[in-house]
């Protein structure tokens, strides 16, 4: 897969001046849970942390927010952690939380849940995981930690948790002031056919806030609830480890 190159594919509908939101079929695919039926047109998915002035200012933690975009930067979904004050500040990215997605109606398609479970390669018998639901209430999917003393690893699972693929990333130690790349691969490994990567932002933003932009490739005719599945990898990733990878790096420079 040519990662360098941008997706061939049909824009929905043209846009009159207005924000660039992402036009939905009107029409649903068999089998396509409600909402989910833009991302079957599309084989790459941007993500945007928004910046929260007073978590950058101050260092106090807020519910996070996100926009989904497509590679043109129309927005496909807006996201929004639901958490309380006391869990967000007590336990930091530890956290447990609810995420729900909402598309360009207000309508709630998809929601992540995380439990609280431990981060620490000391202790394999508490992974983190992530659990998929679309639209809510009805699980498609699942994303689990697979233990390894250095190297990051997922499953991604289907809901009755069979495994479908895996997401490979590299040594933490490795990724100093630039992408950070999970490599997707099919459940038994082999060549990858699809990518989560961490955008460097540059020295002053990392430093200063802890802001995030994300980028998945997969196959263009990958279920759509796998893709679903991704997009909540790349959120339960963010959360573990590249906030780690991002103090990491300032510890580094500052010395």
């Amino acid at each position: 897969m040519d990662y360098n190159q941008p997706p061939v594919m049909r824009q929905p509908g043209p846009q009159y001046g207005g924000p660039a939101e992402a036009m939905f079929p009107s029409v649903a695919p068999i089998g396509v849970p409600p909402g989910l039926e833009y991302l079957t047109q599309i084989d790459q998915i941007l993500i945007h942390q928004i910046l929260e002035l007073v978590r950058a200012f101050v260092g106090f933690d807020l519910n996070i927010r996100y926009e989904i975009k497509n590679n043109l930067g129309q927005t496909m979904y807006k996201v929004q952690e639901e958490n309380d004050c006391c869990n967000r500040n007590c336990y930091g990215s530890l956290r447990d939380f609810d995420m729900t997605f909402k598309d360009n109606m207000d309508r709630e398609v998809i929601r992540l849940i995380r439990p609280l479970r431990c981060i620490s390669c000391c202790y394999p018998c508490c992974l983190q995981e992530m659990e998929v639901q679309a639209p809510p209430g009805t699980t498609i999917g699942y994303v689990k930690q697979d233990w390894h003393p250095c190297l990051p690893q997922f499953s991604i699972q289907g809901a009755n948790k069979e495994t479908l693929m895996k997401l490979e990333g590299l040594c933490f130690a490795c990724k100093c002031c630039r992408d950070v790349n999970f490599e997707l691969k099919g459940k038994d490994g082999g060549k990858p056919i699809g990518r989560i990567s961490k955008q460097w932002s540059g020295l002053l933003k990392e430093v200063f806030t802890d802001t995030d932009n994300f980028g998945i490739q997969f196959p263009l005719d990958l279920d759509v609830k796998m893709k679903a599945v991704l997009m909540g990898a790349c959120f339960l990733i963010g959360f573990m480890s590249l906030d780690m990878i991002s103090k990491k790096n300032l510890a580094g420079t500052l010395n």
